[in-house]
């Protein structure tokens, strides 16, 4: 079983740069990721790059469940919090 910080950590070592706000009870987890190489790219590109990250542990099972609710650049994140 996984905790939230493991599946945070995983996500910034894959995204150079990048947030990532984890909660999640060991099976199920949400993630809010905030990385300048979302720029310019499409959700479903953005979807990508965080599943890249961590395939190795989807793929596994280690991680069974990632919901990814917000994915965001650092200037959409400052304009949303504005």
């Amino acid at each position: 079983m996984m905790e939230p910080e493991q599946v945070k950590q995983l996500i910034e070592a894959g995204l150079d740069g990048s947030v990532a706000e984890v909660s999640g009870d060991g099976q199920h987890f949400q993630a809010v990721v905030v990385c300048p190489a979302f720029e310019g790219k499409p959700l479903l590109a953005r979807h990508r790059l965080v599943n890249e990250a961590v395939k190795d542990q989807m793929d596994s099972g280690a991680l069974h469940a990632l919901s990814l609710t917000r994915l965001m650049t650092p200037a959409e994140w400052d304009q949303q919090k504005g």
